[in-house]
C-alpha cells in the first residue's frame, strides 16, 4: 500500500526536483494521478534543471534550442512522499529526480551529481556520514527593506545581536513548535535550536546520516519548509547568505566523518591529531575550495558574506577547533573526529554542496594528500590563499577547474557556468532593493 493510500485526507500532489540553484521545479496534480507518478513517473526537459534564478531558460544553451529542448523521465526519488505542513490543504510532495529514456541518470541532475559521488566511497567500501548545520534569518519584510519581525508573545522587536539567547527562541516559541512539528511529519532529523550572531538569525543542526543523499534531501526540504511556515506565522525566512550588510551572514555547514563496512570512524584513533585519512580529506577539501567556490558562493549576494571578521572564513586553512579556519575539526572525544566544511553560504543548493564537498574529500583519499600544518590563531590576520571573492573570479576559476570536472561531469559543469554568466550579466542592473527582493525567498 502507498503512503498516500494511508491518508485519504491528502487531496493533491507535488512532485519535484531541484534545479541547479536548488530551486523546486515540478507540477501539481489531483490525488487520483498519484499512482500513475509512482510507477510511470512524468517528462520534464532537461532544460528544466537548468533554468538561471529568476526561472528564465539559459540562453544558448545546448538544452534547449540546439537539441530541441527534449523531455528527460522524472522518477520519484527513494525518499518517498512527504507531507506539506505549511499548505492549507493536506498536500504531499514527491521528490524526484531525472533520467533518460534509456534509464542511464541525467548528469546535469544535481542530486545525480551527488549519487555519483557518493557511488565512489561505496567503491572503496566507505560510507561518509553526513550532518548539516542550517542558519537562516526570520525577517519582517512587510515594508521597505527587511527589519526584525515582532515577538508573537510580547509584539515588539528586540534590535541586535542576541548569541545563544533563549528569550530570543522564546519570542518564536509558536513558530519553532510548529517547526519541530513539521520536521517530525516530514522525517527531518532536526535537533538543537540556537539564536546566532545576527538579528533575528537562528540555526537548527540535523542529525549525522549515514546516507548523504537523505542529508541532502533534508536540507533541501527543511529550506522549503522553514520558508512556507514562516509565512503562516506573518514572517518571512530567509536562507540568504547577507541580508543584513551590518550582521553576519547565514552559512550551511557540513560535519562529515567517513566509516568502513562495520561502521568504524576511520577518521579517528586514540590520538589528538587523528589518522592519516582525516588529513586526506582535510588536504582534498583545501585542494578544492578554489575552484569550488561558486557551489559554495553561487549568488551575488553570497559575496557580501565571505569578509575578514564576519564569522564567515576567507583564507584557505584549517585548524582544529578553530572557527576563523574554513575547514576546522571540531573538540571533543577522539572517536568523534570528523570534518566541517566552513565555506558555504545558506543559499547553497545542498546537492551541489555536499557532492563538492564529499569529492574533494575522496580526491584527498584518492590521491594521498597531505595538508598544510594546521594555523593557531586568527586566521584573519594570516597571510595564506584566499578564497575567489568575486562571483566572477569563482565563475572562471570553476570553469577552467580540473577539480571540479573530476567531481561533477562537464555537463554539469558547463550548464552551471552559463547559468551563472547569465545570472551575474542581469544582477548587475538590479538596485539594492531589487537584489534583495530576488534572493529574500527563493534561496
Amino acid at each position: 500500500m502507498s503512503w498516500i493510500d494511508d491518508r485519504p485526507e491528502v487531496r493533491n500532489v507535488r512532485c519535484g526536483a531541484a534545479d541547479l540553484n536548488g530551486q523546486a521545479r515540478g507540477k501539481r496534480v489531483p490525488r487520483k494521478f498519484a499512482a500513475k507518478l509512482e510507477e510511470e513517473g512524468t517528462r520534464f526537459p532537461f532544460s528544466i534543471l537548468n533554468l538561471d534564478i529568476w526561472g528564465e531558460d539559459v540562453e544558448d544553451s545546448p538544452l534547449v534550442f540546439e537539441a530541441g529542448d527534449p523531455d528527460g523521465v522524472l522518477m520519484p526519488t527513494e525518499r518517498g512522499y512527504v507531507p506539506m505542513p505549511w499548505l492549507n490543504s493536506p498536500s504531499a510532495l514527491l521528490p524526484m529526480w531525472m533520467f533518460h529514456e534509456d534509464g542511464t541518470p541525467f548528469a546535469g541532475d544535481p542530486r545525480q551529481a551527488l549519487a555519483r559521488v557518493v557511488e565512489k566511497y561505496h567503491t572503496r567500501g566507505l560510507t561518509p556520514v553526513v550532518a548539516t548545520e542550517m542558519e537562516f534569518y526570520l525577517v519582517d519584510d512587510s515594508g521597505d527593506g527587511i527589519r526584525q519581525p515582532r515577538s508573537p508573545r510580547s509584539g515588539k522587536r528586540r534590535p541586535g545581536a542576541e548569541i545563544l539567547s533563549l528569550r530570543a527562541l522564546d519570542a518564536f516559541d509558536m513558530f519553532f513548535n510548529d517547526l519541530y512539528d513539521a520536521c517530525d511529519a516530514m522525517n527531518i532529523p532536526a535537533e538543537a535550536a540556537i539564536s546566532e550572531v545576527g538579528m533575528g538569525q537562528f540555526e537548527i543542526n540535523l542529525e549525522h546520516v549515514s546516507d548523504a543523499l537523505k542529508a541532502a534531501d533534508d536540507a533541501w526540504l527543511f529550506k522549503m519548509l522553514v520558508r512556507g511556515l514562516a509565512r503562516n506565522h506573518g514572517m518571512a525566512a530567509s536562507f540568504m547568505a547577507k541580508p543584513y550588510e551590518e550582521y553576519a551572514g547565514s552559512g550551511l555547514h557540513t560535519h562529515f566523518s567517513v566509516v568502513d563496512a562495520e561502521g568504524n570512524n576511520l577518521m579517528a584513533n586514540d590520538t589528538f591529531e587523528g589518522t592519516r585519512l582525516l588529513h586526506n580529506t582535510i588536504a582534498g577539501c583545501l585542494k578544492g575550495i578554489p575552484d569550488l567556490a561558486l557551489i559554495f558562493a553561487p549568488h551575488g549576494n553570497s559575496y557580501e558574506r565571505l569578509v575578514p571578521e564576519s564569522h564567515a572564513p576567507t583564507g584557505v586553512c584549517w585548524a582544529y577547533d578553530n572557527r576563523t579556519a574554513s575547514v576546522r575539526v571540531p573538540g571533543g572525544s577522539f572517536k568523534a573526529r570528523r570534518v566541517e566544511h566552513r565555506v558555504a553560504g545558506g543559499d547553497v543548493n545542498p546537492y551541489l554542496f555536499l557532492a563538492a564537498v564529499l569529492g574533494s574529500a575522496l580526491i584527498g583519499i584518492e590521491d594521498d594528500l597531505t595538508p598544510p600544518p594546521p594555523i593557531s590563531g586568527n586566521a584573519y590576520e594570516q597571510e595564506m590563499l584566499q578564497i575567489p571573492d568575486t562571483w566572477a573570479a569563482a565563475i572562471d576559476a570553476f570553469e577552467n577547474s580540473r577539480i571540479a570536472r573530476r567531481i561533477f561531469d562537464d555537463t554539469l559543469v558547463d550548464n552551471f557556468v552559463m547559468t551563472k554568466r547569465q545570472e551575474l550579466h542581469y544582477f548587475a542592473e538590479l538596485s539594492e532593493e531589487q537584489q534583495l527582493e530576488l534572493y529574500l525567498d527563493t534561496v
